[in-house]
């Protein structure tokens, strides 16, 4: 019969050496494949989680076409108000204006500086209302003695009448 051998430690094993399977520098029962300080994880990125790329907003035609007309309906409304900024019905007593068109029936008067080269006439009256050609000349007879043209705007919620005479500098 034959004697087992003594439990609880290796016969061949050298004194001060681990048993198998244990890494040297590594104190027992602890896991050995577990992180060690100063390493990453296996399968992890060196500095850290990236975070997911958000994904992009599609800029649609329809939204930028919705923008431009918008933009160009701005632009347009800009340029008329401008526009307008120097038409007859702007005009004060005391202004000077400047015939645009040689049309009678449409002359285009519009406001300038009197001491413009380009001014013609000052306005001697402004009033309200509708006139015909025979009111419009009694009522300026009436307002300015010593007009010299009338000037009636009707439509587009602005009735008047100026009274005009040429301005000499």
């Amino acid at each position: 019969m034959s004697t087992p051998p003594p439990q609880g430690q290796n016969p061949f094993a050298q004194q001060g050496q681990q048993p198998y399977g244990q890494p040297q520098g590594q104190p027992q029962g602890q896991n050995p494949f577990a992180q060690q300080p100063g390493y990453p994880q296996p399968g992890a990125a060196p500095y850290g989680a990236v975070p997911p790329e958000q994904p992009r907003r599609k800029v649609s035609f329809k939204l930028i076409k919705n923008v431009v007309i918008v933009l160009a309906a701005i632009g347009v409304g800009i340029g008329v108000y401008i526009s307008n900024q120097d038409d007859a019905n702007t005009a004060a007593v005391g202004d000077c204006m400047h015939r645009g068109s040689s049309d009678d029936n449409n002359p285009d008067l519009e406001v300038v500086k009197c001491d413009s080269s380009k001014a013609q006439f000052i306005v001697l009256a402004k009033i309200e209302g509708t006139y015909t050609q025979v009111t419009a000349d009694s009522k300026c007879a009436e307002e300015a003695k010593d007009f010299q043209y009338q000037y009636t705007e009707s439509g587009d919620g602005s009735n008047f009448l100026l009274c005009l005479k040429d301005y000499k500098k």
